[in-house]
């Protein structure tokens, strides 16, 4: 049962229809937008000081348009929508993380 659908997956991947699917612009837009969640996650570990509220507002906003339009688009561009849905996650942890840190510097003062 494993070696048959390890079969499958490889005869996909050899497949004239998958080369194209690389070949296009809906497969190297989303691995070249990677970039921003991958900076977000990169930054949690950093001190929430370097936060910008409008960025990541901005960024936030950014990634729910752009999951409606991932989804909306014919065909389907799972990859974008995964891509967005990671970094409006990231963004609202960044979001999160800046509202924490201001809140505790006002008690602090």
């Amino acid at each position: 049962m494993a070696g048959a659908i390890a079969r499958k997956a490889i005869d996909h991947l050899k497949s004239k229809d998958f080369r194209d699917y690389l070949m296009r612009c809906h497969f190297w837009g989303p691995v070249a937008n990677w970039g921003l969640p991958i900076a977000a996650i990169s930054d949690m570990k950093k001190s929430p000081e370097i936060i910008s509220g409008r960025m990541t507002f901005a960024l936030s906003c950014y990634s729910l348009l752009f999951m409606r339009f991932a989804y909306k688009v014919q065909p389907r561009n799972w990859l974008l929508f995964a891509c967005h849905v990671t970094n409006e996650t990231a963004q609202l942890i960044q979001g999160g993380r800046l509202i924490k840190h201001n809140m505790a510097k006002k008690t602090a003062s």
